[in-house]
């Protein structure tokens, strides 16, 4: 038999060859490191045998799947240390996840476990990797698998089985399971797994939670454990290091510890922003609207409540009803076909999720022309959307939220430079923050397959897209099937202080609205034509870029957005009339000022100064006040030469009317 290699290779094998006869043929080195092969794309075990002519490639611990594997090895493991310590537990699913793994588990009953119970837990893992056990599999038929696990009382893994069974295809019906053991413990699973249990390196039980068997909450709540594993103990360490480090900076904290926002049980998904928060979150809103007004943006004011027909018109109520908050009008007896069985209720009416079907709704109340194209709507409006309470995240995942929402309403010959200005229009908003251009990447999603729309159109707009970036000089990755469902779009992907991706913009053409919504502009020849509408945003939700933002820069928010940017400290009560009159020269400036007058220590003002972040702070003591001068003192301690209040006015006002950063005399930033 034959397989080929990556490289071309072909390698020629003796019938029956496994993946681990394909390794050693190639190299002792090489079978000594393999952790699993893909055959033809597809990860397998090494002890399974070969198909004739397959491509092939050997798994090791540099591969882009090794993790995962050995993650899914250590979620077995662990499953194997819990039936040691605790018989009886009745197991369920135990999957790799992104940064790690966990295992579901029904306890016996007195059985209360907490984290406390990890150590002995993680002890017992070590023997079973100690003892090097092999992974083995066994295919067996449908009926072994039902006996064995009934035998063993494991009823979860008896209905995935039946679940497997009863939703397989008619041409298709399941007739084996397979089987992986390793040592005394036998799971349910399809694998693959690495060649036995000495391959896992260094792990760490991490937490527990609940969680419904199946995700349903009218079944078992079952006890989930995570855990996360590496091949070598200093990975493991710098993993643990960044999730402390993602703990500490975890915007829920800081907004909580700076005194920006909080969330209420009152309105569960919705932020109450504080008078600091609020001045934060106006800076960015007033931001978007002195660009967009600098780049022909024109804000516009649209409705929270539409009926459920604008929603059906956009297509929007197939694909985002179970996201929407639903309400009726009463008008006590008005009733249509959506009307209540009380007959008072009247039209079914959504509160809006998204933007644009209102400025759809808005474009063509107006006739347009071929001169005023393109129209390009903006609006920061407030939003709502359904989450599902376990999906909420502080200002990540909320259900109240405003965006900065923008639809351009374009001719075809104006795609191409809208959507360049759209993406320089980004990188500008984005250098006010600090952020550098090598941390961002650009993804282009294509058709999915339940879309709006002929192939003809999704041709143009994907190329339309991919003709932008690659003129515009930007590296991208393509995402099959990811698109929207009226239209392809450009994602701008950011990676944060600590690795993170993020996405912050969006870009994306839509053909299909102007058609549902009868949208036109009168052409040049006097006839009409359709427009082709832009969806762009740039920050995203602003509570969800301040969330971002703020885990980014560790709380240290760019001077020009700090709700406070600097603090006057007064020496004694004698001094707080001096330190009124220098507050108010620098807020005439456009500075955010403070006077702390409280009959503290100077030291005591500096350190709850420095645990706030403000960026800068200054002692007003008699010098100051006889001199009018400040000494400035910049977060983390660096100091300046004492200078006129008039000149630090000017200085800082143009900062912060130039959204620039304020260097310290160590010459790190206001968000290095």
């Amino acid at each position: 038999m034959q397989a080929t290699l990556p490289d071309g290779k072909v390698l020629e094998l003796p019938d029956g060859a496994t993946g681990a006869d394909a390794a050693a043929a190639i190299g002792a080195g090489l079978a000594r490191a393999a952790l699993a092969i893909t055959v033809d794309g597809e990860i397998r075990d090494l002890g399974r045998p070969l198909p004739d002519g397959a491509t092939i490639g050997i798994v090791t611990e540099r591969s882009e799947e090794a993790l995962e594997l050995i993650r899914h090895d250590t979620a077995h493991v662990l499953a194997a240390a819990i039936l040691d310590l605790y018989p009886g537990t009745k197991i369920a699913i135990g999957p790799p996840i992104e940064h790690g793994f966990y295992y579901d588990f029904e306890f016996p009953d007195g059985v209360v476990l907490n984290d406390g119970d990890f150590a002995a837990i993680e002890a017992k893992m070590k023997e079973h990797v100690k003892a090097d056990e092999p992974f083995v599999r066994r295919d067996v038929t449908v009926e072994e698998a039902l006996e064995r696990f009934r035998a063993e009382d494991q009823p979860y893994k008896v209905e995935l089985i039946e679940d497997l069974v009863r939703n397989a295809p008619a041409d298709a019906p399941v007739e084996t399971v397979s089987l992986y053991t390793n040592g005394p413990f036998t799971d349910l699973c399809r694998g693959p797994h690495a060649p036995s249990t000495k391959r896992v390196g260094a792990f760490k039980l991490q937490s527990l939670a609940g969680a419904y068997w199946r995700g349903d909450s009218a079944r078992q709540q079952l006890v989930r454990i995570y855990g996360t594993a590496f091949f070598k103990k200093k990975d493991l360490d710098a993993h643990l290091e960044r999730l402390e480090l993602a703990r500490q900076r975890d915007h829920r904290r800081l907004g909580r510890e700076l005194g920006l926002f909080h969330f209420s049980d009152a309105a569960p998904g919705s932020a109450f922003w504080t008078p600091a928060g609020t001045r934060v979150f106006n800076e960015l809103v007033a931001l978007s609207r002195e660009m967009g007004d600098e780049r022909g943006y024109t804000e516009v004011k649209t409705p929270q409540l539409f009926d459920a027909s604008l929603w059906k018109t956009s297509g929007h109520w197939d694909k985002y009803r179970d996201d929407m908050f639903l309400t009726s009008t009463h008008d006590h007896g008005a009733a249509d076909g959506d009307a209540g069985e009380d007959g008072r209720s009247g039209p079914t009416m959504g509160f809006k999720p998204m933007n644009c079907p209102g400025h759809y709704e808005l474009y063509r109340q107006t006739r347009w022309s071929w001169r005023d194209m393109p129209v390009r709507f903006s609006e920061p409006g407030l939003l709502h959307r359904n989450e599902l309470s376990g999906a909420l995240h502080g200002l990540m995942r909320v259900r109240q939220f405003c965006q900065d929402d923008a639809h351009l309403f374009v001719m075809e010959d104006q795609i191409q430079d809208e959507v360049t200005a759209c993406l320089r229009f980004a990188q500008d908003t984005y250098d006010l923050f600090g952020f550098d251009a090598g941390d961002f990447t650009y993804e282009l999603s294509t058709r999915p397959e339940n879309r709006l729309g002929s192939d003809e159109t999704w041709d143009r707009a994907e190329g339309d897209l991919r003709r932008a970036l690659e003129h515009n000089d930007l590296p991208y990755v393509v995402h099959e099937g990811d698109g929207a469902f009226y239209g392809p779009k450009i994602d701008i992907q950011f990676r944060d202080s600590l690795g993170r991706s993020w996405q912050l913009g969006t870009i994306q053409i839509d053909y299909q609205a102007p058609e549902r919504f009868d949208l036109t502009y009168t052409g040049a020849d006097n006839s009409e034509h359709r427009p082709v509408v832009l969806h762009r945003a740039l920050l995203g939700s602003y509570e969800r870029f301040v969330g971002i933002l703020l885990e980014h820069t560790g709380g240290e928010l760019p001077f020009w957005l700090q709700p406070t940017q600097l603090v006057l400290l007064t020496v004694s009560d004698r001094h707080a009339d001096a330190a009124h009159a220098i507050a108010g020269d620098l807020r005439r400036a456009g500075l955010r000022v403070t006077v702390d007058g409280r009959t503290e220590t100077v030291g005591r003002k500096i350190r709850e100064a420095e645990l706030a972040k403000v960026p800068l702070m200054a002692v007003v003591g008699d010098v100051e006040e006889a001199e009018r001068t400040l000494t400035l003192r910049h977060h983390g301690g660096a100091e300046e030469p004492a200078r006129p209040v008039a000149d630090l006015a000017d200085e800082l006002g143009r900062a912060v009317r130039g959204r620039e950063r304020v260097e310290s005399p160590t010459g790190a930033g206001d968000a290095a």
